[in-house]
Order: C-alpha cells, then sequence, then structure tokens
C-alpha cells in the first residue's frame, strides 16, 4: 500500500472501525449512499461539542439528499457514549449518528489527520463520499477553528447538482454575485462547439458572458 493519504478521485480505503453502533466496514457500510467523515479532536471540549450539535441538526436534510454521517476522534468508545449523554441531558439534542473510536490512531493516520505540532489528537477533517464509495471532497481546518456546516451541505449539493446535470456550480452557489443560482456549462472542447454557443447566446437560447463562459438554470 501506498504511504500516502488517499485523494480527491480516489476510492475511500478500505477500513473496520469500532464505533458507538458497533463494527462497521468502510466504504461498504454505507452502500449505494453517500456519506461525510468527520474528525474532531476530543470529546468534552468546547468546539467540538459545538460542531457535534450542528451536524446533528442537520442530519434528517442530509438524509434526504442519501448522505448520511459518521464522526471520529483517537479517544474510545465509552468517552463517545458519555459525552454523547452529556449533550443529550445539557443541551437537549441526541446524537443520532455512529462515532468512530479510533483510540489507536490507525484510522487517523491513514487519513492524514494527526498533523505536525497538533499532538496526537486529530485535526478537524471532513471526507465527503459518493454512493459508489469515491472521495469527493475533502477539508482539513486546524483544532482552534470550527467548522461552517452549512458550507459543507452546501458542498454535497452542488456535487450531486454536477453529477446529475453534467455541470459546475459558481462560487457561493446557489447565491453567486453574478449568476445567482444559475450553473455553469463545462467549457467547450472544441471551436465548433464553441461557435454554436456564441450563435445561441446571439439568438437568445442560452446565456453567455462568451463562448468559455455559458451558464443556465436548472428550472
Amino acid at each position: 500500500m501506498e504511504d500516502r493519504i488517499p485523494l480527491i478521485g480516489e476510492p475511500f480505503p478500505q477500513l473496520e472501525v469500532k464505533t458507538t453502533q458497533g463494527v462497521f466496514k468502510l466504504p461498504d457500510h454505507f452502500k449505494d449512499k453517500w456519506f461525510i467523515l468527520f474528525s474532531h479532536p476530543a470529546d468534552f471540549t468546547p468546539v467540538c461539542t459545538t460542531e457535534f450539535i450542528e451536524f446533528q441538526n442537520r442530519k434528517d436534510e442530509l438524509a434526504k439528499m442519501n448522505c448520511e454521517l459518521i464522526g471520529l476522534s483517537v479517544d474510545q468508545v465509552f468517552a463517545h457514549i458519555k459525552w454523547i449523554e452529556w449533550i443529550k441531558e445539557k443541551r437537549g439534542v441526541e446524537i443520532t449518528f455512529p462515532i468512530i473510536a479510533d483510540d489507536m490512531g490507525e484510522v487517523a493516520k491513514r487519513l492524514g489527520m494527526i498533523h505536525p505540532n497538533k499532538g496526537t489528537n486529530t485535526v478537524r477533517a471532513v471526507f465527503i463520499v459518493d454512493d459508489k464509495g469515491v472521495i469527493r471532497l475533502i477539508l482539513y481546518y486546524p483544532q482552534e477553528i470550527g467548522r461552517n456546516i452549512d458550507e459543507i451541505v452546501r458542498a454535497v449539493k452542488a456535487l450531486q447538482t454536477s453529477d446529475k446535470y453534467g455541470v459546475a456550480t459558481p462560487a457561493n452557489w446557489p447565491n453567486n454575485e453574478i449568476i445567482g443560482d444559475k450553473v455553469i456549462l463545462p467549457p467547450p472542447d472544441n471551436i465548433i462547439v464553441a461557435e454554436e454557443r456564441l450563435e445561441k447566446a446571439r439568438s437568445g437560447k442560452l446565456e453567455c458572458y462568451d463562448w468559455w463562459f455559458c451558464f443556465k438554470s436548472l428550472d
């Protein structure tokens, strides 16, 4: 096995993990589903607590997109259980997604979650994996900065939209300053298609700023 972390576009590595809901084999446990695997530095820490509550609050929305959640840290299972009990008791939020107990750090090392000068705790990594078991997005945040959960949900929506319609999404989609909630067509791969697009733009059949920047509504 290559001594490097997996990359975007590669299959998620085959891993057997111990979780608060039993032993899983990844990515097989989420067969035909998208999933978000995210790591947190440690249980019973303030920033991680706020993140877990926000992830749980978006769980139903993600489920409607055929996407599941699974957390991870180097804590043991009993610590995860006590922590989610605390969250339910003190904040009234029941954490219903599984949490990997990577107490030996093997999964974290395989996925590049242990960073220099951060001790043995995991950084705040995010892996979005599609329903074919392929890694589609990877994010790393330092321990000091809580993640924007809205952005992670947005990324899943954008990836699924791109797959379904064969398009790209602009910055801040669906609230882009230039084209709003419209999506971008892939650039032409030859001059004939480029000229066809310009002709469609001139006739009002397609919106373009130029032959390489055409966009459309999904309606």
